[in-house]
């Protein structure tokens, strides 16, 4: 006796939209990384920390942001 294989959904659409969340968790991991990495060299270049690094997690989380807004605008 053979089980199915529920590892891919045979629906194409259901495919799609686990695609659709999977890359909107990867562009708001994305976007808040990079600001948060370059407001880390901006403190260590400008001796500034903790400031830049704040600005630069603020500058990814509204990057971020505008990038889910983007993304869900293309399904409405």
């Amino acid at each position: 006796m053979t089980t199915p294989d529920n590892s891919s959904p045979k629906d194409p659409s259901a495919r799609s939209s686990w695609m659709a969340f999977a890359t909107m968790g990867m562009s708001v991991a994305g976007c808040v990384a990079v600001g948060v990495v370059l407001g880390i060299w901006a403190d260590s270049t400008l001796h500034t920390a903790p400031l830049l690094l704040f600005v630069g997690l603020l500058l990814g989380c509204l990057a971020a942001g505008a990038s889910v807004v983007a993304q869900i605008r293309r399904f409405l």
